[in-house]
């Protein structure tokens, strides 16, 4: 919902109700549209056709999933007696590559249920069902003559009006649609998701020759909004934009690697996360994508674009394992491969001299070091490519041949720098774009460097630095973003959805804080407790902001959102500080910290005004705590919420134990008498195997959202969209009224033991992970109670604080926080 659909309110003295502004639309924000997509066609079904049907399905969009009649039928279609007119043999591969859905991982659909929104068929027989979609997607083979065929096809069956874009990642727009109607090519335009579309940000935009500008607007809002996707304006050239930047880095990079001498995991450790780029750097981003798809996508540049043709012409090494099908993680081996040995498992790295695998080595240089021990990326950066050794300069080699290429490029390739920039960032995952690296590294030193050595500026670096201008980007005092566009700088256009909470501490909009978390002013008569403290982990910073802030809010605001926007929401408590108290014997400490634990989770339970969790990313352990006592949560769509803490020996201590009991017993309806064993084996089976949920759909399936719930698409709207919940529930917000609630009892627990002895006999979980179990039962059932006794909360809480605080106390706890401390992963004693 909008902030333009929301009702204002009056103001009142009794509910401290403000008068807020309706939203307008700055100049520099998009004009909001109503695309109306309710079904679409995926023309293709292999990879990239089915994933693309699977996101459309996390969004709640149906789709016909298409593809070609097989030629011939299976030895097994025979044996069931099947012809080649059989719809099951017609429809093969689309209900083939439709059940392969299920079993990819990572997970191309939110849950798998959601495959039931995509029918399939092929295009002899359903090509005419076009005239139910709103939306055709072409996914076919990247070869001209036959997508142009098949909009020839595709042509005759759509409505008048129905939008049709091409997935294509580099074959000419216009040259798929010559002598096609004028009316059909208006809606006609490019569409170019990046794989795996679920996880992949980047949907880049590309307008056909005769496309109206109107449609392709309102496709820009509903990729974003719906979609859950960062767009990106590129022109119909050769791979687009982020493709063509990374690809020709990832060539520049082998070539310089062979120059150099320097061995493949060498060039990784030099161009991985201290450039700005991520984990996988260069050659295991290859191997993930795939080496065919990466030499592809080069071949098609060098065949399109004659003059670039030697950038991206591949070394022999390359056409070897293309030929010794060394793919990558499609076939196991790549650049990289993974051995068992005598010890586990071993990852080898290929030697291109030898075409061997040998082991991989530590890799030392001096740079490296230094850079690793920076400050931020801007000093790494710095730091790495003006060393003096062999490794700091294949850094400065790879990184000024990329930003030499992106500024030449820019004008051919997109309309301002800026959707380069957003483009390598959304679609190659670094941290900054080409023209951002241009201003961290000095736009000015790092043409002088340049010139040092023989090259030459691009035409848009000599122009900026004629004009006595140093960098490509400026900031204003109020927190905007300004860019440098045709000798001016140019306000970027920011995205009505978004609400950015630097930008409002910028502009005075803090209302107070701590080093854990500050109270941010929304506007509308909306407050943010954002968290900000290292890992977002919850402490007792956290816990003083939690009823300062409430205070505040339910004297001047009409509700609260809890948010930030880290890379996660809160990875739970500091196991760090419980460690050392429980190592030390002050028990009194902390059971302090875990009473005022759960009294910030019950304040914001029982606040008199609605409050508004928007997790995202992790949400583990106290920040799923935070938001299971949240009014309501507004989660993003890739949220991963558990109760995690039987991993490291406990139980969740802050109320989510607590919570999920009552949770148990919701599923119970009133006046209904029935054993409540299903009902709380459920909720039990989560916290006790630690669950997490792989995205916020699942979220709801353990538990941990309600059905009146709801997420975002996009990370970067749920701020606000959190901000229209509460305004939403603050039209009729009425407290939470304190009510007991019935006590599972024994008998429940023995229901959960049971099953408990048994996973521990099959060996599926150890005794100490039993001891676990059956200490969270007792806390859950409420101890020792006789079933359908009336408890209140504050009996629950402190039969979980009890039971927190003995295990607490376990060695074979403090072992496993020892270890989770020290190797980020659980240990299983």
């Amino acid at each position: 919902m909008s902030l333009e659909d929301l009702r204002t309110f009056s103001r009142s003295k009794r509910l401290n109700i403000h008068k807020f502004k309706n939203h307008t639309t700055k100049p520099n924000e998009r004009r909001r549209m109503n695309m109306a997509i309710y079904k679409v066609a995926v023309l293709g079904s292999g990879v990239m056709g089915s994933t693309i049907a699977a996101h459309l399905a996390n969004a709640g969009i149906p789709s016909i999933l298409l593809d070609i009649v097989p030629p011939s039928l299976l030895p097994e279609e025979e044996a069931a007696g099947l012809t080649l007119a059989s719809p099951q043999v017609r429809n093969r591969f689309a209900a083939s590559n439709k059940a392969k859905l299920i079993k990819m991982n990572p997970a191309p659909l939110f849950v798998p249920e959601f495959a039931d929104r995509i029918e399939v068929g092929n295009f002899e027989d359903d090509l005419p069902r076009l005239q139910e979609v709103d939306w055709v997607i072409e996914v076919v083979v990247e070869r001209l003559d036959i997508k142009i065929d098949l909009f020839k096809k595709v042509a005759q069956h759509v409505r008048p009006g129905t939008i049709v874009t091409s997935n294509t990642s580099g074959i000419s727009l216009k040259s798929m649609t010559e002598g096609l109607p004028e009316e059909f090519t208006k809606s006609f335009f490019g569409t170019h998701f990046f794989n795996p579309p679920r996880y992949m940000k980047l949907f880049e935009l590309i307008p056909g020759p005769n496309t109206d500008p109107t449609v392709i607007q309102e496709m820009e809002e509903f990729a974003e909004r719906v979609l859950g996707k960062g767009v990106v304006y590129a022109k119909d050239t050769p791979n687009f934009i982020a493709n063509r930047i990374g690809v020709f880095g990832l060539a520049a990079t082998i070539r310089e690697m062979q120059r150099s001498g320097l061995t493949i995991d060498e060039v990784d450790a030099l161009t991985g996360p201290v450039m700005g780029r991520p984990k996988s750097a260069s050659f295991r981003t290859v191997d993930m994508v795939g080496l065919d798809t990466f030499v592809h996508v080069a071949n098609n540049v060098g065949d399109n674009v004659p003059e670039e043709k030697e950038f991206f012409v591949m070394p022999d090494f390359i056409h070897t394992m293309i030929k010794n099908g060394w793919l990558g993680d499609k076939s196991k081996q790549g650049f990289y491969k993974k051995v068992k040995t005598a010890e586990g498992k071993e990852v080898l790295v290929l030697d291109p001299h030898t075409m061997e695998y040998v082991p991989k080595k530590k890799v030392k240089f001096a740079c490296l070091d230094k850079a690793k021990n920076a400050g931020g990326l801007k000093d790494k950066m710095k730091t790495l490519v003006n060393g003096k050794d062999p490794g700091a300069e294949f850094a400065w080699n790879v990184l000024k041949e990329v930003l030499l290429y992106a500024a030449r490029l820019a004008p051919q390739i997109a309309d301002d720098l800026t959707a380069l920039d957003a483009g390598m960032k959304l679609g190659f995952n670094w941290e900054m774009g080409p023209f951002e690296t241009w201003d961290a590294l000095g736009v000015k030193a790092t043409a002088e460097r340049i010139v040092a050595e023989g090259g030459t500026l691009p035409e848009i670096v000599a122009k900026l630095l004629a004009e006595g201008k140093d960098s490509f980007y400026e900031k204003t005092e109020g927190g905007d973003t300004l860019y440098y566009a045709g000798g001016e700088y140019k306000e970027k256009a920011a995205s009505p959805y978004s609400f950015s909470l630097k930008k409002a501490h910028k502009q005075g909009k803090k209302i107070f804080g701590n080093s854990g978390a500050s109270l941010v002013d929304m506007g509308d008569g909306v407050a943010c407790l954002e968290f900000h403290s290292p890992n977002n982990s919850i402490g007792g910073d956290i816990m003083n902001m939690i009823h300062k802030s409430l205070a505040e809010v339910e004297k001047n605001y009409l509700g609260m959102v809890i948010g930030s926007q880290g890379k996660n929401f809160a990875v739970g408590a500091n196991l760090m500080l419980i460690m050392m108290e429980a190592e030390e014997g002050n028990w009194d400490d902390l059971d302090l910290m875990v009473r005022e634990f759960q009294r910030g989770t019950m304040a914001l339970k029982y606040a008199k005004k609605p409050v508004v969790a928007a997790p995202y990313g992790m949400t583990l352990g106290g920040g799923t705590e935070v938001c299971l006592h949240s009014h309501a949560i507004q989660p993003a769509a890739e949220t991963y919420m558990g109760l995690v803490e039987l991993g490291v020996g406990l139980i969740p201590g802050g109320g989510g134990t607590k919570e999920m009991a009552l949770r148990a017993m919701e599923g119970i309806l009133p006046g209904v008498v029935v054993a409540p064993d299903y009902f709380f084996a459920k909720r039990f089976e989560v916290v006790a195997m630690a669950q997490v949920s792989t995205s916020a759909e699942m979220a709801r399936k353990l538990g941990f959202l309600r059905a009146s719930d709801r997420y975002s698409m996009n990370a970067d709207h749920v701020l606000l969209d959190a901000k229209a919940r509460v305004l939403d529930l603050a039209r009729d917000f009425r407290p939470i009224i304190p009510q007991k609630v019935k006590a599972a009892g024994p008998g429940v627990r023995a229901f959960l033991e049971m099953a408990l002895y048994g996973m521990k006999e099959g060996r599926y979980i150890s005794e100490y992970d039993a001891h676990l179990g059956k200490k969270l039962a007792y806390a859950m059932t409420g101890g020792d109670v006789l079933a359908g006794t009336l408890v209140d909360e504050q009996y629950l809480l402190d039969l979980e604080r009890e039971v927190f605080l003995s295990l607490a106390g376990e060695p074979k706890t403090l072992d496993r926080i020892r270890h989770m401390l020290t190797k980020n992963k659980p240990l299983r004693n």
